[in-house]
């Protein structure tokens, strides 16, 4: 129906009319100077009148007498041969098929814009069922960050037993050193002796040249933790890379 529409309101702009068979044949054996040119496809003519009017026009199948008219009476004439099934095919189906495109195209858009809008302010991380495998057996050197991180493996693994005595565990742990001292391992280590999830970030996550945006990622970041410790009964460790 919308190829049939466009199809028709193509031809009404380029001056296109529609003959009828008595009509082109009244004006080819009375007044054959009015017609210009002819093309004939199958049993379809196209031609132009001398007022630059496009006309078209069905003739009956093995009209011989007609075909003769037009030979002897117009001097443009030309006989082409019909298009391939697969070309009348793509052509009427085509500009469908690019309509329908052209929507999809502004739909997927649309709705992908709209999610990054919405998760502009979320930060993208992930916490497995599964604790790092990595213990301190695997963190050679650094005995005395290993003994102060030995409370909180405590805390991780009975935190009840904790807070009955009115402890609290620290809000965070600040590794420093230069890189490949074994920041990122020992962090992991932790995971793995206190048998909670691990999830690794960095600093860059929360940088964003929109103001405010990377603070409300930190606050995503701690509820989505505050979630997942819920839903598993289980603490969670958060490590942030390349906070400098």
């Amino acid at each position: 129906m919308f190829y049939i529409f466009w199809q028709s309101n193509v031809e009404k702009s380029l001056g296109q009319i529609d003959l009828k068979y008595s009509e082109f044949y009244t004006i080819i054996q009375d007044r054959p100077e009015e017609i210009i040119s002819i093309v004939k496809i199958e049993n379809l003519l196209r031609g132009r009148l001398q007022d630059g009017t496009n006309f078209k026009v069905i003739i009956p199948d093995r009209d011989d007498k007609i075909i003769d008219l037009i030979r002897e009476r117009v001097p443009d004439f030309e006989v082409q041969l019909p298009k391939t099934l697969l070309y009348n095919i793509i052509f009427s189906v085509g500009p469908i098929l690019l309509f329908i495109g052209f929507l999809w195209f502004l739909h997927r858009g649309a709705r992908g814009g709209t999610g990054r809008i919405f998760s502009f302010g979320k930060i993208r991380t992930r916490f497995g069922d599964a604790q790092s495998r990595i213990t301190f057996d695997d963190v050679a050197g650094v005995t005395e960050a290993k003994e102060e991180l030995k409370e909180i493996i405590d805390f991780l693994k009975d935190p009840k037993k904790f807070q009955r005595l009115g402890g609290k565990i620290p809000r965070g742990v600040l590794l420093t050193g230069p890189p490949g001292t074994g920041k990122t391992l020992l962090a992991k280590a932790v995971s793995g002796e206190a048998g909670v999830p691990f999830s690794s970030l960095s600093g860059s996550d929360f940088v964003e040249m929109f103001v405010g945006v990377g603070a409300a990622r930190v606050r995503d970041l701690f509820e989505q933790t505050k979630r997942h410790a819920r839903t598993t009964g289980k603490g969670c460790i958060i490590f942030i890379d390349e906070i400098d």
